[in-house]
């Protein structure tokens, strides 16, 4: 009887392994970006001094501050105890300076009583800002609210009635009053409510300290503890609060960081 046949050799699996312990992040950002970020599995990662929370597939994120002139880094442990240090290079931008004519003067200078209550509004909206859950809604694709022109870049110095302001907290996009507004990502509602400023407010959450909100609207058809789809409806594009005319102010954060929602849309985006 012929001997049997020598078996063909095992690649090993170290290929996976390989992959799976990773440390990706972009080489550089822009000011203002959402940067996401690929570690392996369980591993513990450092931002600013805040831990960041990894996904189970090891996703994370966070933000860079509009004013961020040098690089970040991130620091990773991995769950063997070896650690890597990501430095990632930061673009500086020219946000040019908007001038808002128009905008009603009690907005701007308002009287002791409504600046408490802005105080006490800015402060919910702060609160809602804070949360870290485990919602992955962030890692989508993010899709357009409103289809409509771009009237309000994020980070552009305001000017309003003259008087300078803080600058933009987001993207304006300009449409007609009562156009749908759509939920860009998968979230839960943590804040809608009638502010002063702001007009009609929503706050999604999308996860990982991960949030947008939508400013000036007409209608909202969600309240707080509603979980939202991806697409759908959250209210209607309005003119309520400081606002010239009907339009929709999509800000993002990452916790106290804003963000552009045109970088987290992506570059190549197509366009509404």
């Amino acid at each position: 009887m012929s001997p049997p046949a020598a078996a063909s050799p095992v690649e090993p699996a170290a290929s996976a392994e390989a992959i799976d312990n990773r440390i990706i992040f972009p080489a550089s950002v822009q000011q203002g970006a959402l940067v996401i970020g690929k570690v392996p599995s369980g591993s513990e990662v450092v931002h600013a001094g805040r831990r960041l929370k990894v996904t189970p597939y090891g996703t994370v994120a966070f933000g860079v501050e509009r004013t961020q002139a040098g690089p970040v880094s991130v620091q990773v442990t991995r769950p063997d105890g070896s650690r890597e240090t990501a430095e990632i290079a930061v673009t500086v931008r020219d946000f040019p300076v908007e001038r808002v004519n128009g905008v009603p003067g009690s907005t701007i200078a308002p009287p002791p009583a409504v600046a408490a209550r802005i105080a006490r509004e800015r402060a919910a909206v702060a609160a809602a800002r804070t949360r870290d859950d485990s919602r992955t809604g962030f890692t989508e694709d993010f899709i357009w609210p409103v289809h409509g022109r771009i009237s309000g870049r994020f980070g552009n110095q305001r000017i309003y009635n003259g008087t300078p302001g803080a600058a933009h907290s987001g993207m304006d996009i300009a449409a007609p009053s009562g156009t749908p507004i759509k939920a860009p990502a998968t979230g839960v509602v943590t804040l809608a409510d009638d502010l002063y400023i702001t007009g009609g407010t929503i706050v999604l959450d999308h996860g990982h300290g991960v949030s947008s909100n939508f400013l000036h609207l007409s209608r909202m058809d969600v309240q707080v503890g509603d979980e939202v789809a991806q697409g759908q409806v959250l209210g209607a594009v309005g003119a309520t609060g400081r606002a010239t005319g009907p339009h929709l102010h999509w800000g993002m954060n990452w916790f106290d960081v804003r963000v552009d929602p045109l970088l987290v849309l992506g570059e190549t985006a197509a366009r509404p």
